[in-house]
């Protein structure tokens, strides 16, 4: 897929951060867009951003990814509406932030549910149909913690590990089938969203100054310069996109010490610590 003009794109999350970003660089490129999120207000403002841009109103849709009854009836309404699909970006994921030993079993169900369910329900429910578009593209919100992991963050690492290997795993399987639809896994780093300040915490008193680190000092990339190197990806076929000079330094980091990088990131996390 060398351009998305004309394309029909579905984007999850498309509510904030890299999903709205996402959008507006796909419009610009003149694809037609199916934007998602369970936040209704910000999905409404997201698809007045595309308009004004010129572009056509997009379809959008209140979606819970980690419902699959949802998801699967959602593609089959994008597929009838458009009468195909050409890229799928599961984008939609939450953060939630603790030691395991103090996380709740609740707040593990959701952030598995979305960022795990949520991919695997909407490449489920999509993939028939980007493949009998014969020109496909699966993108696949994994994260820099799922090529490194991080105390306080099993969780999340949990999910973008698996992430990661359903992509690659289903990458190969499109290769053996011959089928046309490319797959992309995608690892940002600190990105300027407000995924921290939404997410969740074992410990809630932890979370301003978690959300002010997070800001101030992690998250250095403009959601939108995040969103042009993920659609360039996607225009180049590459099979994994790297997002943000914090992603390519760690993920390096990782290959050259290997399993000891653990060692050099537990001790900078407790010499952080109050």
């Amino acid at each position: 897929m060398r351009s998305l003009r004309g394309k029909v794109v579905v984007v999850t999350g498309a509510g904030s951060g890299i999903g709205r970003a996402l959008a507006l660089t796909c419009a610009a490129r003149g694809a037609q867009l199916a934007l998602s999120d369970v936040d209704e207000a910000g999905l409404a403002e997201t698809a007045r951003l595309v308009t004004v841009t010129g572009a056509p109103t997009p379809r959008t849709d209140a979606l819970d990814v980690a419902d699959r009854a949802a998801v699967t009836d959602y593609a089959e309404a994008v597929v009838t509406h458009f009468g195909r699909v050409n890229v799928l970006v599961n984008n939609a994921g939450v953060s939630l932030t603790g030691d395991l030993v103090d996380l709740d079993y609740d707040d593990i169900d959701w952030i598995v549910g979305v960022n795990l369910w949520g991919v695997i329900h909407g490449t489920k429910a999509f993939l028939p149909h980007l493949i009998a578009s014969g020109e496909g593209h699966v993108v696949n919100l994994s994260s820099l913690f799922g090529l490194i992991s991080m105390p306080s963050q099993s969780m999340y690492n949990a999910t973008k590990y698996a992430v990661r290997g359903l992509t690659e795993a289903l990458r190969e399987e499109m290769l053996v089938a011959g089928h046309p639809v490319g797959v992309t896994a995608v690892h940002p780093g600190g990105i300027k969203t407000a995924i921290a300040r939404n997410g969740r915490f074992a410990d809630p008193s932890e979370r301003d100054e978690s959300v002010e680190r997070f800001d101030t000092t992690m998250a250095r990339m403009t959601p939108e310069r995040a969103a042009e190197i993920i659609v360039r990806g996607i225009e180049r076929n590459r099979p994994r996109v790297l997002v943000g000079a914090d992603a390519h330094a760690l993920h390096h980091l990782a290959k050259w010490t290997g399993a000891r990088y653990q060692d050099v990131v537990a001790r900078a996390a407790r010499r952080a610590r109050p």
